[in-house]
């Protein structure tokens, strides 16, 4: 008898959760996280749309773009059709292989973005150290294998804790603290030894979202080195503000990232409110704000959406 309950509790569903304490007003809170949705969405496909169609955005710059865009693009749909259901149609159930799918998409795209930051910093740094010979090493076929391996990256490495998920049993309570789920909450569930999967996951953070900082921080020493041997000011000036775009898109990723993880790590007595609303910051901020980003203060992608929607009113 005993066996049989605990493998029907194994294979039971996992239960998400909203705002816990909040659940009154869940429907009213789905409408900013509804507009949030929609803003990124429309904002990551129109930069898509802009590279896709402006020739003049041909560049490795702006494929790297399109790749950060295509990420964030990814991030908000793997998010959102659970987000939306537990918060206005409480549909709080999700099947087990649905959830570690999910689970592998949220953490792998992450794992992804981080990587394509890394590349951006490597395009500028080569548009800033070596301007005429800019063309000749980045040309299309090396930026897409470039992108190509950082997506391969997240998607590859992320494998290893996530495939056992599959078959641990799940004996204990299947209530999940969010509305999506994450590796860190699924595994704590498992009814069986998780030794690897707490520890692996902190040494892939250490190779791939630090070591990636890093990489970046040392990449803008050296540009901002190269960039204070110009002579003229004005030329100075034009060079740093290239990369303003791509510091503030990694400084709001990585700011997001460190405080979602001071929270866990520190935050242990604050209100679980707070966690919760951290998670949501670092899943919808950053790919709010990218668009935002580069529409302000990249005046080729301003032009070019400017020619895109005078070309739509006048049609």
């Amino acid at each position: 008898m005993k066996p049989a309950m605990l493998s029907n509790s194994s294979a039971a569903p996992f239960l998400l959760t909203g705002f816990l304490g909040s659940e009154g007003i869940h429907h009213w809170i789905s409408i900013p996280f509804f507009a949030i949705y929609l803003s990124i969405l429309f904002g990551n496909g129109t930069l898509l749309l802009l590279v896709w169609n402006d020739h003049s955005l041909h560049e490795p710059m702006y494929y790297f773009l399109a790749m950060l865009a295509g990420t964030d693009f990814g991030m908000t749909l793997t998010t959102m059709p659970t987000v939306l259901g537990v918060l206005l149609l409480n549909q709080r159930e999700i099947a087990q292989q649905a959830c570690f799918t999910q689970s592998y998409f949220i953490h792998s795209l992450a794992i992804a973005e981080s990587g394509i930051l890394l590349a951006m910093a490597y395009d500028r740094f080569i548009a800033i150290r070596t301007p005429l010979r800019y063309n000749s090493i980045l040309t299309n076929s090396r930026v897409m294998r470039i992108g190509l391996g950082m997506l391969a990256r997240g998607f590859v490495s992320i494998m290893p804790p996530i495939l056992p998920l599959y078959w641990f049993p799940y004996c204990r309570s299947h209530v999940l603290s969010h509305a999506f789920c994450l590796h860190q909450d699924v595994m704590k569930l498992a009814c069986a030894d998780i030794t690897f999967n707490r520890i692996y996951p902190v040494v892939l953070v250490a190779f791939t979202f630090f070591l990636d900082a890093l990489i970046i921080v040392f990449s803008y020493i050296l540009i901002l080195k190269t960039v204070m041997g110009i002579a003229s000011g004005e030329e100075r000036a034009k060079a740093l503000n290239t990369c303003v775009s791509h510091i503030s898109c990694v400084l709001v990723f990585y700011v997001t990232v460190i405080g979602l993880t001071f929270i866990h790590r520190f935050g242990k007595h604050a209100p679980h409110v707070v966690h919760i609303t951290m998670s949501y910051v670092y899943f919808l901020f950053p790919p709010l704000m990218n668009p935002i980003i580069y529409s302000m203060k990249t005046k080729q992608i301003q032009r070019s959406i400017i020619r895109l929607f005078s070309g739509c009113s006048r049609a």
